[in-house]
């Protein structure tokens, strides 16, 4: 499955949106790699290693199950998470790039790609279908997140 949505950051036509600047988004952005269970409350325990300016290892647990992955950064641009296949979890990538068309006019590109062919049907689409959902909300989430993160002054 490959899948891939733009959230809107900044929009100066609307006042009631309080506009984030490029470094809070990166921030947050970092944050939601190196401390990921203020974004996913379902999350058991993350431990990091191997951090470096440019990226991280980490290791994930969800009760009994324990995801690897690395976390590379491009600042300032691209947050890039890749799962390398182990035990029954195949490879995927996953990608956060902020895009800037204008001025600051802030958009997020979340890509998602689980290693799998697209040309699916029948109950594997179903179920493709209900992860893009759950993807687009846990995005909508991060997002909401770094706002309230940057209201309360912690990405500054």
């Amino acid at each position: 499955m490959k899948f891939n949505h733009l959230i809107q950051i900044n929009d100066p036509l609307n006042a009631l949106i309080d506009p984030l600047s490029r470094e809070q988004l990166w921030r947050g952005l970092v944050l939601r790699a190196e401390s990921p269970r203020l974004f996913m409350p379902h999350l058991d325990d993350c431990r990091l290693s191997e951090k470096s300016l440019d990226s991280v290892r980490r290791e994930l647990r969800y009760g009994e199950l324990v995801i690897i992955d690395k976390v590379t950064y491009l600042p300032q641009i691209q947050v890039l998470y890749e799962v390398p296949a182990q035990g029954e979890i195949a490879a995927s990538r996953m990608s956060m790039t902020i895009e800037e068309p204008q001025t600051d006019v802030l958009f997020v590109r979340f890509e998602y790609d689980d290693g799998k062919p697209e040309d699916v049907s029948g109950e594997e689409a179903f179920y493709d279908n209900f992860r893009r959902s759950a993807y687009q909300e846990a995005d909508i989430d991060t997002v909401r997140i770094i706002r309230e993160l940057t209201q309360r002054g912690e990405l500054h």
